[in-house]
C-alpha cells in the first residue's frame, strides 16, 4: 500500500449558506490539494461532516470527488460509524472506481468493549473490497482500539493495512510498532505530533491542516520520510499556532475559516456545529499573517 505513505488531507465538505454542497468550492479545495503536493486525499472523513450528510449526499460527493482527481492522486473512502450492519451494507455497495482503500473510525458513543470492536471490523473486512484503514480517536469516540487488538486485526485480516492514530499516546504507538506485521502501516492522525510518530516508524499523515495548507504539511512529511527530522522542525514549529486555532471551536470550523480567507470554500457548517466565534477568527487571521 505505497498508495498510504506519505502526506494525505481530510477533505472538509464545503457547504452553501442554505446547507447543500458547495461542489465549486470542493473541486477548488480538490485542486489546492493536488497543487500543494498531497500524496493522496480522504474523501467523507470525520472531518467532511459525513454525521450531517445523508445516504445521497455521501455518494455524490465520493462520485464527484473522484471524477475531479481523475487518478492523479489516491483516494481514500471515508465510511464508518456505530451501526456495524449500515457500515457494512455501505462498504459491500460502494463503488470503488477511483478509490484505493477504505478509512473506518472505530465505533462511537456505544463504547464497545475490545471484543466488540474486533468483531465490528471483521464484519467490516469480510464485506469490504478495498483495503481498510483503522482509525482510533478516542477523544471522539469515547473508547480506544487497544494495541492488542488492532494488532490482532492486521494478523487475522490481510486487507487490513493500517491504522490511523489519533490517540496521542506514545506508548500505544510504541506497542504498535515493536508488535505489528512488517507491512502493516501506522498513520498519524494528529498534525502537531506528525513529526514524532514518523520519527517513531509512522509513514506519515492524514491531516486537517493541510486542507488550507497542503504545502507545508507535505514539506513536513516527505522531509521527516528522508529521515530529515531537524530539517522539517522549523515548518512544524511555524505550524502549531494555526492547528491549534483549528480545532479551538471544533473541527471542521477553523479550517473552514481559512479556507473562506483564501478564496477557496466558505466557513458555513452544519449543525450541531457552529461557525468559529470571532475572537477565534481574529485569532486565525493573526497566524495566518505570520505564515505568509
Amino acid at each position: 500500500m505505497r498508495e498510504l505513505h506519505g502526506a494525505g488531507v481530510a477533505l472538509v465538505t464545503p457547504f452553501h449558506s442554505d446547507g447543500s454542497i458547495d461542489f465549486e468550492s470542493l473541486a477548488k479545495l480538490i485542486e489546492h490539494q493536488i497543487a500543494g503536493g498531497m500524496d493522496y486525499l480522504v474523501s467523507l472523513g470525520t472531518t467532511g461532516e459525513v454525521a450531517t450528510l445523508n445516504k445521497e449526499e455521501k455518494y455524490a460527493v465520493w462520485e464527484f470527488t473522484a471524477k475531479q482527481v481523475a487518478g492523479r492522486v489516491p483516494l481514500v473512502a471515508g465510511i464508518g460509524g456505530n451501526n456495524t450492519a449500515e457500515v457494512v451494507a455501505a462498504i459491500a455497495s460502494f463503488d470503488v472506481s477511483g478509490y484505493c482503500a477504505i478509512l473506518s473510525v472505530s465505533p462511537y458513543y456505544s463504547k464497545p468493549t475490545q471484543e466488540g470492536i474486533y468483531q465490528h471490523y471483521k464484519a467490516i473486512a469480510e464485506a469490504s473490497k478495498l483495503p481498510i484503514i483503522l482509525y482510533n480517536v478516542p477523544s471522539r469516540t469515547g473508547s480506544s482500539i487497544s494495541p492488542a487488538t488492532t494488532i490482532r486485526l492486521a494478523e487475522d485480516f490481510s486487507n487490513i493495512v493500517a491504522t490511523k492514530e489519533a490517540s496521542g499516546s506514545f506508548a500505544q504507538f510504541s506497542e504498535i510498532m515493536r508488535d505489528k506485521p512488517a507491512d502493516f502501516l501506522l498513520i498519524s492522525g494528529d498534525d502537531p505530533i506528525t513529526l514524532p510518530m514518523m520519527a517513531l516508524g509512522a509513514v506519515g499523515l492524514i491531516s486537517v491542516v493541510a486542507n488550507a495548507y497542503p504545502k507545508q504539511i507535505a514539506d513536513v512529511v516527505h522531509t521527516c520520510a528522508a529521515g530529515d527530522y531537524a530539517g522539517a522542525r522549523a515548518t512544524h514549529s511555524s505550524l502549531l499556532e494555526i492547528t491549534d486555532l483549528c480545532f479551538v471551536d471544533a473541527n471542521p470550523c477553523g479550517v473552514k475559516y481559512i479556507l473562506q480567507e483564501m478564496n477557496i470554500g466558505t466557513d458555513h457548517v452544519r449543525l450541531p456545529l457552529v461557525p468559529a466565534r470571532d475572537v477565534t477568527k481574529e485569532a486565525i487571521r493573526r497566524s495566518m499573517s505570520a505564515l505568509v
